[in-house]
């Protein structure tokens, strides 16, 4: 059968494009520059291993999601780039060679504003972080890969396992924010309404979690990461929203 010229010159134009544009599922990291939030692939995913060998800990689920976007951004403030939260083929060429250079930054002091997540799991303030913000921090650090137990951390401060209001009480109580640990929906009520500039608390009846310098503080991030800090964030979505007076 022939087909009609229109048609023939549709279909070259389609095949072109095929051939000069990757699949997303093959994509190297560099073929789809700039990565940027909202893609997926497998260049994501593999940006996301470069950032977290770099010292920048990362989810690797090919999501190119606000944590990835934070990760980004650390890792353009640590090597002078504009941060944009943007890979640009530029920004993934110094990320390529931070990487394979071995210039890593797991144990250094993270970004301004921003912390991250050391290798052992525990979270690393900025630098320029309030003091209470780096006492809430070291708090949740020592509870870090504590087991989930409900009831946890109310009977006592030291406990064998913490649950969701437990562990964000212990990290507040640990910068001298609260004196007795509170059950998730006491904290619908507690400190300022909206979000906080360093410290955002959302709760409601059933569960309850913090998001600290840019990192989730959650007992359900145990599920996936293995400890209760991530750089993945969650939707707010029925959740009170407070933060404690001047952070």
């Amino acid at each position: 059968m022939t087909l009609p010229r229109r048609a023939c010159v549709l279909l070259s134009l389609a095949l072109a494009g095929t051939a000069l544009v990757p699949a997303v599922a093959d994509a190297k990291l560099g073929d789809r520059a700039p990565l940027k939030k909202g893609m997926r692939g497998h260049d994501v995913r593999v940006l996301q291993d470069y950032l977290t060998k770099a010292g920048f800990d990362t989810d690797v689920d090919g999501r190119f999601g606000p944590g990835t976007r934070s990760s980004v951004r650390a890792f353009e403030r640590a090597t002078s780039l504009r941060p944009d939260g943007v890979m640009s083929a530029s920004d993934i060429a110094a990320l390529r060679r931070a990487v394979e250079s071995g210039q890593t930054r797991s144990a250094s002091v993270p970004a301004t504003g921003e912390a991250t997540i050391g290798p052992d799991g525990k979270a690393i303030p900025p630098a320029d972080a309030p003091e209470p913000v780096k006492a809430i921090i070291a708090a949740a650090n020592r509870i870090e890969g504590k087991p989930y137990k409900y009831g946890g951390g109310h009977g006592k401060w030291e406990d064998t396992g913490y649950d969701c209001s437990g562990s964000v009480s212990y990290a507040l109580h640990g910068a001298g924010l609260l004196e007795d640990a509170l059950p998730s929906g006491a904290f619908t009520k507690w400190g300022e309404p909206g979000k906080g500039t360093w410290v955002t608390i959302y709760a409601n009846a059933g569960h309850m979690f913090m998001v600290v310098a840019g990192l989730r503080f959650d007992t359900s991030a145990r599920r996936s990461v293995g400890g209760r800090w991530t750089t993945q964030q969650r939707s707010s979505r029925g959740y009170t929203v407070r933060h404690p007076a001047g952070l």
